[in-house]
């Protein structure tokens, strides 16, 4: 596998269903030819969600190699019970939280970057013309994950709360300041919403 880009071919077509399956068995089997096609195939999804949680490309990049990486192992345990891209996205958010886990501490110690200093700078560099998509990567870590599986990915605040290993209100206090702080950057006020 090469290094996925945001320049990966996005508009590649997801197999069929019975495509999808016979990739998935070969995989599964062994075939490296049929595992190279479903990266093709989801790779962009993949790292886009990677990129809404990290809010970094470079470790976006990372956490989707991680991913698929995890993905040859863990393909056994897809069932077929739900469509794969919903299982891949289950099992992307929790590769990239733990990859992020991982990374935290190193980030933490050479760049000695706070919550609340990025909020800031955020709320600084905002200009009038709203990008949500750019607000989003701009919010602090755990509002931007929270906010990210909950609006985006559709997770329930529970189970947000056991991949995050939060309580269910933090979780849910998270969401609130999220939508707080992406309100006051996009110039709402709560009367406007």
């Amino acid at each position: 596998m090469e290094t996925c880009k945001a320049d990966i071919d996005v508009t590649k077509i997801t197999p069929t269903p019975d495509t999808e399956m016979k990739l998935i068995q070969a995989a599964r089997d062994g075939d490296r030819q049929a595992y190279q096609q479903l990266y093709q195939s989801y790779a962009g999804r993949v790292f886009a969600l990677c990129y809404r949680l990290t809010a970094d490309r470079g470790l976006a990049e990372d956490a989707t190699q991680e991913v698929f990486i995890q993905l040859w192992q863990k393909l056994s345990n897809f069932a077929g019970q739900s469509r794969f891209t919903t299982w891949l996205h289950s099992v992307t958010a929790n590769i990239t939280l733990s990859y992020m886990r991982k990374q935290k501490g190193w980030f933490a110690r050479v760049m000695n970057i706070e919550d609340s200093m990025a909020a800031q700078s955020a709320a600084e560099s905002c200009t009038s013309e709203v990008d949500l998509e750019a607000l989003i990567v701009r919010l602090p870590e755990r509002a931007r994950v929270v906010f990210v599986l909950h609006a985006i990915e559709g997770h329930r605040h529970e189970e947000i709360g056991r991949m995050l290993n939060m309580a269910t209100g933090s979780s849910k206090a998270q969401f609130h300041r999220a939508k707080q702080l992406l309100k006051t950057w996009m110039g709402y006020d709560d009367e406007d919403i």
